[in-house]
């Protein structure tokens, strides 16, 4: 049989807790620190598969949540697999819909067994369970699955959090045991993939430090993920939060911050030993015309901008910054040509992922602390433009 679970991880070097390393996949190797683009749906929004890689994006994320609902698990299965159905030949990874279901206020009911919703799309009442989500995930075929956990809203009180923390830690545990079914059975021979915990406890230190204590009781593991971070909480608190977990967290394991991908952002969670990120910002941002670049970000419809040759930032190599100026991709967006929504798409993408790289190539230098600080420095100095 082939091995379930073909993933390994080796630090190359290390800068106070900023790391450099490199992440084994059955889908080729992920030099760490990176950003990881989302495709909600099983694609970039907006993006060709072969403009995504060409980004350098090195892993694309897939919603288990909205890919249960339309096309279904059992369609991607069908057609080969999230990688075939997408046309996507690097690692891939599924969130477990926990994020998606507990956003559906007033439209979803928590229990022990899991969680009953209607849909968003056609009102059908479902119910995902822990087993459930692996199971989604096993026939969309990703790399990388995560636990089906219990998210509770930013700022909760430690008793709510408290109680999302300790269901999340049941919930591991549910599903363990069934990925173990699926990646012992008839069918694991055609896609190995990794299970990956996720430390919970809302801002609370103590219960940080629980969940991670269980999850390694649980354990061992081939990454573990740091969820209900960015959702609301000031940044100062979870820079907190990160810089208590660094020490704890197990040296020779990747760390993947969900849901946070804004340039400051990224260097902050790298300063404070981050390996892996993603977030839908950069598609967000740029079908809204606003471009992040090294001095802030360009409000790319701004009439300031109508005759201007420049490129949207003469420090990037990505196609858009190579080839359009600023005023062509103003005039993209007065005459709401599609075009331009995927430029900017296309710059954000390659922004975040070159910002990875340029972080990673100081890390092995000795030199981030003082790069990134300057980076932040005069990222923040000139503000939009």
């Amino acid at each position: 049989m082939t091995d379930p679970t073909p993933f390994a991880f080796t630090l190359h070097g290390t800068e106070g807790e900023a790391r450099a390393g490199t992440l084994q996949t059955p889908h080729g190797e992920v030099a760490t620190p990176a950003f990881m683009p989302v495709g909600t749906y099983g694609t970039v929004r907006g993006l060709h598969p072969a403009e995504v890689e060409r980004t350098g994006a090195q892993v694309m994320l897939g919603n288990t949540y909205h890919l249960h609902l339309r096309p279904g698990e059992e369609v991607v299965r069908a057609l080969g697999g999230l990688h075939a159905f997408s046309h996507w030949t690097r690692p891939m990874l599924t969130d477990s819909g926990g994020f998606q279901v507990f956003s559906l206020e007033g439209l979803r009911t928590i229990a022990e067994e899991g969680v009953a919703f209607q849909s968003h799309v056609d009102g059908s009442h479902r119910t995902i369970t822990p087993e459930k989500a692996v199971d989604i995930q096993w026939a969309l075929g990703a790399d990388i699955a995560m636990q089906f956990d219990h998210v509770v809203p930013g700022g909760a009180d430690h008793t709510l959090a408290k109680e999302g923390m300790e269901r999340s830690l049941r919930w591991l545990a549910r599903c363990k045991a069934r990925h173990e079914e699926l990646t012992t059975g008839t069918d694991a021979t055609a896609r190995p993939q990794a299970l990956w915990p996720i430390v919970q406890g809302g801002t609370h230190t103590d219960l940080r430090r629980a969940s991670l204590d269980g999850i390694l009781d649980q354990g061992p593991w081939t990454g573990i993920a740091i969820g209900g971070l960015s959702v609301g909480e000031p940044k100062p608190v979870m820079h907190r939060v990160l810089e208590e977990l660094a020490p704890v967290l197990p040296r020779e394991t990747p760390r993947y911050l969900m849901g946070v991908g804004f340039p400051q952002d990224l260097l902050e969670g790298i300063a404070r030993g981050v390996d892996l990120f993603d977030c839908v910002a950069p598609t967000r941002n740029g079908r809204h015309g606003s471009a992040w670049i090294s001095t802030g970000r360009v409000n790319v419809r701004s009439a300031m901008h109508r005759l201007s040759k420049e490129p949207l930032d003469p420090e990037c190599d990505c196609t858009t910054c190579a080839t359009f100026s600023r005023g062509y991709l103003r005039h993209l967006f007065v005459a709401e040509e599609i075009l331009g929504l995927r430029l900017v798409s296309i710059h954000n993408v390659r922004f975040l992922v070159r910002l990875g790289e340029l972080a990673r190539t100081h890390i092995l230098a000795g030199t981030f602390d003082g790069w990134s600080r300057e980076w932040l420095r005069r990222y923040h100095t000139r503000g939009e433009t």
